[in-house]
């Protein structure tokens, strides 16, 4: 239970962006984050110091895709750079999401700043992702589409479920945020921050200082963790599409868990529990979070059920 001031990194699943997956338009985003907004501002007006994190899964798809599609039209149509996508997503998801939470901050009469800042997340040019690229994006091609974007382009393509083969990219695990200093001086100066979108743009040290962006996808969950590692937060809240962890999950012995130690994440990691690119980034990120510094707690739960499980109500406990 949330109960003095702490500092809290929350990261915001899909469902906290793009309510309906139909319904993919900006205007139907910023309605969502209006309601998105609501158990964020909870936290504000008791007090503590909330930093916001969130994922851009399909938003960036659609950016690539829209460019992929042009090109199609048209050849010479440039097709934009994968970093850069990443970084619209950033700036767009995160200006739905300081409208939405100043809003509600505003209705509340809140008198705070809130800002979205394009981070860039600092990742091994030598991890081992980049030699097996898993994460799809963007458009659906044909076989010989396919062929020639990798002759053309350098694309890792995969077929995928039988729809067609799409773009694979890296998904390497972050090692610092560049901005981190930025968001700390912001966040002690008492602003609402949101960073570390869709993971940060990923970025690699060339040894001399600068940093080159690189086509990959950083799981935003290992993201918050990491930047919650940095501000040295209290408190890591993962929000996702469900109201608690469970083992054995969809089938008739389904087990909800309250309360997890690292220990325990790490028992039912090796059974098989959670399932790969959904609920197993998220006990990793969680258990990776509360080992870095003793007292360090991360909730997982719905956004729906958000308020109660700050109040200790429900959800799901990951503890040292």
């Amino acid at each position: 239970m949330v109960s003095k001031k702490n500092r809290i990194v929350i990261a915001l699943g899909g469902n906290a962006l793009q309510a309906n997956p139909k319904d993919t338009t900006a205007e139907s985003q910023l309605v969502t984050a209006k309601n998105t907004a609501k158990p964020i501002v909870d936290l504000i007006q008791e007090g503590h110091e909330v930093i916001i994190a969130h994922g851009n899964g399909p938003q960036v798809g659609q950016i690539v895709a829209t460019y992929e599609g042009a090109a199609q039209v048209n050849s010479s149509f440039p097709i934009m750079p994968f970093p850069e996508c990443g970084a619209m997503s950033q700036g767009y998801i995160g200006y739905h999401l300081q409208q939405a939470i100043r809003e509600e901050m505003l209705h509340r009469g809140i008198k705070k700043s809130v800002a979205a800042l394009v981070t860039q997340v600092v990742v091994d040019k030598k991890d081992p992702a980049f030699e097996n690229p898993t994460k799809p994006v963007g458009s659906f091609f044909t076989e010989e589409e396919a062929q020639r974007l990798v002759k053309e382009k350098g694309y890792a393509m995969k077929e995928d479920a039988g729809r067609g083969y799409r773009r694979v990219v890296p998904s390497p695990e972050p090692i610092d945020v560049v901005e981190a200093p930025i968001v700390k001086t912001l966040v002690d100066a008492g602003h609402v921050v949101i960073t570390v979108g869709g993971g940060g743009v990923p970025v690699v040290d060339n040894g001399n200082g600068s940093l080159e962006g690189v086509a990959a996808v950083i799981d935003k969950d290992f993201a918050s963790a990491k930047i919650a590692e940095i501000l040295d937060a209290d408190y890591l809240i993962i929000l996702t599409a469900v109201e608690k962890v469970s083992i054995n999950f969809n089938k008739p012995n389904q087990k909800d868990l309250s309360e997890l130690t690292i220990e325990d994440v790490q028992k039912y990691i090796d059974e098989g529990h959670f399932a790969p690119g959904s609920m197993l980034p998220k006990v990793k990120a969680a258990a990776k979070f509360v080992k870095s510094k003793p007292g360090r707690r991360t909730l997982i739960t719905s956004l729906e059920k958000a308020k109660e499980g700050i109040e200790g109500k429900t959800g799901t406990v990951i503890i040292s």
